[in-house]
């Protein structure tokens, strides 16, 4: 199973991530979390990752002009797109991209169900929160394209190995504060994750 370690603000804890054997990283661009890291910052630690790991740019409300240009300024590999978005606006995009379910309901997970998507339990605010998603909702569901995200933690990962997930993302629940990552726990979820 592929593992992203998002709201990364460091390089210790990106480099750190990835000798765990994360496959991504996620950049927050987003100001109004408390794990936002500027354009410029994202750039300093992704000039340093070494090649083969996939570096996310999570985006919320921001125009496709604006997701390319931050993307070139960034060195990003992959815009993730954290609010509702069409076909039109993911195929503006200059870079590959991946769109967020904030799912309120079982029939959600199957919106945009042609491609590769991240689903994350809904709430006001835009990711971090740390809440669950019914995992019930997704018996039955080829889950092969499905990326998991909300509440993720060492202690609940291995509750996910039997719907065959592409990948878990994983935030609030690898932190020792917001925007700070815990190293025992970063490496914990990503054991854990990698050996389901």
């Amino acid at each position: 199973m592929r593992v992203k370690i998002c709201g990364i603000t460091n390089l210790e804890d990106a480099l750190h991530a990835v000798e765990c054997g994360a496959d991504a990283l996620g950049f927050v661009f987003y100001k109004k979390s408390p794990r936002y890291i500027s354009p410029e910052d994202a750039a300093d630690i992704i000039v340093q990752l070494p090649p083969f790991v996939e570096r996310v740019g999570l985006f919320v409300n921001e125009t496709a002009e604006d997701v390319n240009r931050i993307a070139l300024q960034s060195g990003i590999s992959l815009a993730q797109i954290h609010f509702e978005v069409d076909e039109a606006y993911l195929g503006a995009l200059r870079i590959k991209s991946i769109p967020v379910v904030r799912a309120r309901s079982a029939e959600d997970i199957e919106t945009f169900s042609d491609r590769y998507r991240l689903i994350d339990t809904f709430c006001e605010a835009y990711g971090g929160s740390g809440k669950r998603l019914n995992l019930e909702w997704f018996e039955g569901v080829e889950c092969s394209k499905i990326i998991l995200a909300g509440g993720l933690n060492p202690e609940n990962i291995g509750e996910v190995k039997p719907y065959g997930f592409y990948g878990v993302d994983v935030s609030s629940g690898t932190e020792a504060q917001k925007g700070k990552k815990d190293p025992d726990k970063v490496e914990r979820f990503i054991r854990y994750a990698k050996s389901i």
